[in-house]
């Protein structure tokens, strides 16, 4: 049993590293709603990762995906997400959330137009 709580426990942190670490890529890049919606996107992932520790291995890969999703998404050459990437990785951790059975984890909003004009 403590073999398999320290793999799931490594797994765990694993996930939260990634998730931490495309988050501090993205202050970077990102500013005003962008950043605020990946900042809650991360969050949401993060509490996901820890709930489903030791559910199924099925609710632990479907958590797995949406944080590979959130993490490795591209649109652009460029380094940090797109606004729409934002967007699209939102629906997929809020499908994950409300098939979990966490709905009080959805992220809601998006960033606006404004938002997605050159600065």
């Amino acid at each position: 049993m403590a073999v398999e709580d320290r793999r799931s426990r490594t797994g765990t942190d694993v996930l939260i590293r990634k998730v931490d670490s495309h988050v501090a890529a993205l202050r970077t890049g990102l500013h005003g709603p962008e950043l605020e919606l990946a900042e809650r996107l991360a969050g949401c992932l993060r509490e996901l990762v820890i709930s489903t520790a030791q559910a199924s291995a099925a609710d632990r890969a479907q958590v797995r995906a949406a944080v590979h999703y959130f993490v490795l998404r591209r649109e652009s050459q460029g380094r940090l997400l797109s606004v729409r990437s934002l967007a699209a990785a939102q629906r997929l951790v809020n499908r994950a959330a409300r098939q979990l059975g966490r709905p009080d984890l959805t992220v809601e909003g998006r960033p606006g137009r404004d938002a997605m004009a050159p600065a």
